[in-house]
Order: C-alpha cells, then sequence, then structure tokens
C-alpha cells in the first residue's frame, strides 16, 4: 500500500516458548479502519501494541510515514503515543474524579498545553460529538455511551494521524454502540486519520473498510480466509 502511513514488516513477538506475531504485515491509509479480528489469545492486542509503540516486537519493522518509530527509545515512543497516536478502549478509561471537559483536555494538558487553552478544542470536540451542555459532568453523571463519546473526544482532540481502538463497543448495548461506531467511523475519515480497531463483534468489523484476521500470531486477510473456506 503505497500511501499507507503506518506500516509494519515482519513482525514477530514471542513471550517465552508462545509465539504471539510470527511475522506480520500490515498497513493503514489516511481515512482507512481496518479491523483486526480472531480468537482470544491469537495476537491481536500484541499486534496493537506493537503499532501503537507500547511494547517493542522481537524482530520486524514499524513505520509512520516512512520513519521507523519501534527503535525509538521509550521516552520518544511515550512522546509519539500523545501526539500522533490516540487511543480508544472498552470503557473508556475516563478519570472519574474529572468533569468530561478536562477529561477531554488533559492530552493536551499532558503536552504542556495551558489549563485555559486547552479546554477550548476540548469543548469544541464535545460539541461535535453531540455533547453540547455535558462538559460540566462526570463520568459517573453520563450514560455508558455518553462516557464513550468523551472518550472518543479525548482521543480525537490532538487531531491523531492514527486512532487505536480496542473493542470500542463492547461494554455498550448494540444500538448504542452502532451509534459510537459510526460517530468514530465518521471523524475519523473527517481528519483523514487511520483507524486499527481490535474487535471479537463481526458487525462492527463489517462497517471498517477492511477486515484482518490474526490466528496463531499470523495475519490473514478475511477475503483470504473465506476463498480458502469455500
Amino acid at each position: 500500500m503505497n500511501n499507507a502511513m503506518l506500516t509494519a514488516d515482519g513482525l514477530r513477538k514471542h513471550y517465552g516458548d508462545a509465539i504471539a506475531l510470527g511475522g506480520v504485515d500490515f498497513a493503514v491509509s489516511g481515512g482507512e479502519s481496518v479491523a483486526v479480528t480472531g480468537p482470544s489469545g491469537s495476537g491481536k492486542s500484541t499486534l496493537l501494541h506493537c503499532l501503537a509503540g507500547v511494547i517493542r516486537p522481537d524482530a520486524g519493522e514499524v513505520r509512520l510515514f516512512g520513519e521507523r518509530i519501534d527503535t525509538l527509545s521509550e521516552r520518544e515512543r511515550s512522546h509519539l503515543r500523545r501526539t500522533r497516536f490516540a487511543f480508544l478502549f472498552q470503557f473508556g478509561q475516563l478519570l472519574p474524579e474529572l468533569p468530561a471537559e478536562e477529561n477531554v483536555a488533559l492530552p493536551l494538558m499532558l503536552g504542556g498545553t495551558p489549563r485555559r487553552k486547552a479546554l477550548g478544542p476540548a469543548r469544541d470536540r464535545l460539541r461535535q460529538l453531540g455533547l453540547a451542555g455535558k462538559e460540566h459532568r462526570r463520568p459517573g453523571e453520563l450514560s455508558g455511551g455518553e462516557a464513550q463519546r468523551v472518550a472518543l473526544a479525548r482521543a480525537l482532540v490532538i487531531a491523531p494521524a492514527v486512532v487505536f481502538a480496542d473493542e470500542p463497543t463492547g461494554a455498550l448495548d448494540r444500538t448504542t454502540g452502532d451509534q459510537v461506531m459510526g460517530v468514530l467511523l465518521d471523524t475519523v475519515a473527517e481528519l483523514g486519520a487511520g483507524l486499527v480497531v481490535v474487535t471479537h463483534d463481526p458487525i462492527v468489523a463489517e462497517r471498517c473498510t477492511r477486515t484482518v484476521e490474526i490466528r496463531d500470531g499470523r495475519l490473514r486477510l478475511a477475503d483470504d480466509l473465506a476463498e480458502t473456506s469455500r
């Protein structure tokens, strides 16, 4: 994929004798959403963590806009995760003591933006996600769908190059999950960011541009698997 913004080549990762990744190639382009599926323990989360610079692969390369990132120091990779990557988790992981606007502004403040200046774009992002009037509510005062949209606003406030979503609708009912997934896909497309979604949900996977599956640490295109099963 010539215009891919994030690529991985030959990723390998072992935990003792267990093979988590056995030579995985991967790419995602701007405006594209890729669903990563597969059974539990197949290597989905390990792939996501290697792509995002959370962990280093034992072998292989990860590149962002052509620049290798897996060889960066922990401090440099941490900076990358704060400024170019964004994360959306199953349970949102909002700070319960902070109101919505401060939860969203947190990545900007951690990057050195003063609180008052950071709250402006945080409020704008909340309004764009249909949460006007909820800026001062704490997570415990929000519905599950609202809280997950706050988490999405927090992920997007830095205008990331790539968003990593790990079971983003797993804790929501079907209707709310569909709404959150729709907002996620639309907003990432508007930003021109890449989206990598780890999911067990075939309905979520079908809404993505492309689906790949990991089994026993090896990745295959879903279309290839369907062809093999015929």
